[in-house]
């Protein structure tokens, strides 16, 4: 009749049930698989704390953070000479991202470690002369495999970065008085970090696992540490589970600072 009140009646969300029970279904069935596989688990906190898990932990951290930070100075000097007057410097940095963002990672580490066979001396007429297979060791083939391609991708988010800062900012400080590199340093730097941050923490983070490309030329990482442990032992799983516990530790690490970071730079922008 009219007036009365129709009753409500609670929508059913029956798919998100039956999604769930799935999910913890599949869970539960991996943790069962899990723990009645040939997995000696018990072995697994000695070979988390190894010596050869910890040296081949230390160099994935200094590998990961040198090439970044090499790949952040190459980048940002790419992005500037892209947004050059001078047609010449545009072109250059157009060729470099393009050449080095366009070859595998595992490639240019090969290439590098094997420089030695197209040149047997690296020079600098007067000033320096070394051979070149004793100059470009593991850890310097790996560091230019990896800081040299990063920097292709750092030179595009820095320019993303760079673009996304109004011109007009720019105008209105030159207009008082600020040199473009004050403009530059006080006024689009940190509107631009918002933008670069993000990107360039995740890039890290697979910086840090990139590194294990480096075990095939023989650096000891992470992985070849693990795999070093399990030629003298065969408890692959277990020496790999370590190997696999500690990437989860420094990523977690990377991400907190990450986070801190966004913080940082986010200061005034409603989110």
């Amino acid at each position: 009749m009219a007036g009365d009140e129709l009753p409500v009646v609670p929508l059913r969300h029956w798919g998100r049930w039956v999604g769930g029970v799935v999910i913890l279904g599949l869970l539960v069935a991996l943790g069962f698989a899990l723990a009645d596989a040939q997995i000696d688990y018990a072995a697994v906190p000695g070979f988390f704390v190894h010596d050869i898990m910890l040296r081949g932990l230390w160099n994935t951290i200094v590998l990961a953070v040198c090439a970044q930070a090499g790949a952040i100075v190459l980048g940002v000097g790419i992005a500037l000479l892209r947004r050059s007057a001078n047609p010449v410097a545009r072109w250059f940095a157009a060729g470099y991202v393009w050449l080095f963002r366009g070859l595998p990672v595992l490639l240019q580490i090969l290439l590098w470690f094997n420089l030695a066979l197209v040149f047997e001396h690296i020079s600098i007429p007067m000033l320096f002369e070394a051979k070149t297979n004793v100059l470009i060791t593991a850890f310097v083939a790996a560091l230019l495999g990896l800081g040299l391609n990063e920097s292709a991708y750092m030179a595009e988010i820095v320019r993303a970065g760079l673009n996304s800062v109004d011109h007009g900012q720019v105008e209105a400080a030159k207009a008082i008085g600020m040199t473009p590199v004050v403009a530059l340093r006080r006024v689009v730097l940190p509107q631009a970090m918002r933008v670069i941050i993000p990107p360039t923490g995740n890039n890290f983070i697979n910086m840090l696992k990139g590194t294990s490309m480096a075990s095939v030329i023989g650096f000891l990482e992470l992985v070849h540490a693990a795999n070093n442990i399990a030629s003298r032992n065969l408890q692959i799983m277990e020496t790999l589970l370590a190997a696999a516990a500690w990437y989860m530790v420094v990523v977690s690490l990377a991400s907190v600072g990450q986070h801190f970071l966004e913080r940082f730079y986010g200061k005034g922008v409603a989110r």
